[in-house]
């Protein structure tokens, strides 16, 4: 079978600083093309800009039905890739082949008219995305049913949540039954029930034998929907197979080395904004050490986030994640999950949280806790399962303290459960 998608030694260069397009005046251009012959001799021996290579001999096959899972941190290259496969940028070096119609959604609301109504935008998109008129009317009901905006589908779209915009936007780009559809974080934007609905769509796309290409910092999506993953690393492939587990877990831990590191500490302005800047997130004892060696599941550890807040904003979630080795989400606990009343009303300055970690409860292992937080309803500072501050605990072994069972448990986790004898049966 021949593959539907071929990329061969792709590279994207960028030039670091190059000028954004000017539009002026006729007089201006004209006087720009006199001038020109003699800015390139100016130019000439000038140091040129620096550049950088967001793909470099990048060379992959994709099967026709195969779900592949893109992934790597921000930078990695993951977006350009997509615009690259898209035809919406052009590469440096290399070629792509691809043998079908393609589908993206690669920004949302892309291809959107924002004094348009979400009616008329469904034709304008459709068109863009190279639907007929009659594929559109087809299935414009559907589209509409699916982005769940019956009830605004003839309101201008520049009144839209950034929710509906993605709603709609991939309600879109699902129906136009490509054989290639191509996903770049769609599932950042909306709501639990909205991103189950989504994984459903792509999974329904692939039963059909149609090819899937999705970017995401989802784990537990790309483990769930893909059959091949990919990870990118500064713009290159570090590793490319169909034991998803196996790359996600490449993603999520790295190199070992890293597995002792319990302690971040924010040395770049890069993380977090006014409403929140982290400046140290650990798992650490009582007195706010960093635990820096294997403990038993039974003693009891906190992870602790020390943070500037220069503007108070009650929409902030703030929390962290847990990841297994194995790559899966264990669990999130932010203090939206907390009583109110229960949660520290936080103010200016600097302020330091700290939230006590399940005794009992992990089995031997490593595990990646992540500081997550964001806006609510606005977008994430610190995506779970992205590239955000992390650092690690490691469970040693001999939970059962029993001679019966000297292994691992099976399992994800391991809790100590109690167990009473019955006496008192008839």
């Amino acid at each position: 079978m021949r593959p539907i998608i071929q990329v061969r030694s792709l590279s994207k260069r960028y030039r670091i600083g190059a000028q954004r397009a000017r539009y002026g005046s006729l007089r201006e251009s004209l006087t720009s093309w006199v001038r020109q012959p003699f800015q390139v001799l100016r130019k000439k021996g000038r140091q040129q800009r620096p550049t950088i290579w967001a793909l470099k001999d990048v060379t992959f096959d994709v099967m026709p039905g195969e779900v592949l899972g893109v992934i790597g941190r921000n930078g990695a290259g993951k977006s350009t890739l997509l615009k690259v496969l898209s035809r919406i940028t052009e590469p440096t070096e290399g070629e792509v082949d691809l043998f079908g119609r393609v589908g993206s959604l690669l920004e949302v609301g892309t291809g959107f008219h924002p004094e348009l109504t979400g009616r008329e935008n469904i034709f304008l998109n459709g068109a863009v995305l190279g639907m007929t008129k009659a594929e559109i009317d087809r299935k414009f009901d559907e589209i509409v049913t699916f982005a769940e905006i019956e009830r605004f589908v003839d309101t201008p779209v520049k009144h839209y949540s950034s929710g509906m915009y993605v709603r709609l936007a991939f309600a879109v780009a699902a129906h136009l039954e490509p054989e290639i559809l191509l996903v770049d974080e769609v599932l950042a934007v909306g709501d639990a029930a909205f991103q189950k609905k989504c994984l459903g769509k792509m999974g329904e796309v692939a039963n059909q034998g149609r090819t899937v290409l999705l970017v995401s910092h989802n784990m537990n999506a790309i483990q769930e929907l893909c059959t091949t993953a990919i990870l990118l690393e500064s713009g290159k492939v570090r590793r490319v197979g169909r034991d998803v587990r196996s790359v996600t877990r490449e993603y999520l831990f790295g190199a070992r080395d890293q597995f002792q590191r319990s302690e971040w500490v924010n040395d770049s302005d890069r993380f977090g904004g006014r409403a929140f800047r982290p400046l140290r997130f650990a798992v650490c004892r009582e007195d706010g050490s960093a635990v820096c060696e294997p403990i038993p599941n039974y003693v009891q550890v906190w992870v602790q986030i020390e943070a500037q807040i220069d503007e108070v904003d009650p929409s902030l979630t703030v929390g962290y994640a847990v990841h297994s080795q194995s790559g899966e989400l264990l669990y999130w606990s932010y203090h939206t999950d907390a009583d109110p009343v229960d949660w520290p009303k936080l103010g200016r300055g600097r302020v330091v949280l700290q939230s006590p970690l399940p005794r009992r409860l992990f089995n031997e292992g490593t595990y990646r806790v992540e500081l997550i937080g964001g806006l609510h309803f606005r977008g994430w500072f610190f995506e779970p399962g992205g590239d955000g501050p992390s650092v690690f605990l490691t469970i040693q072994g001999g939970l059962s303290n029993s001679p019966m069972w000297m292994q691992k448990r099976p399992g994800l986790l391991a809790p100590v459960i109690g167990w009473t004898l019955k006496n008192d049966i008839p």
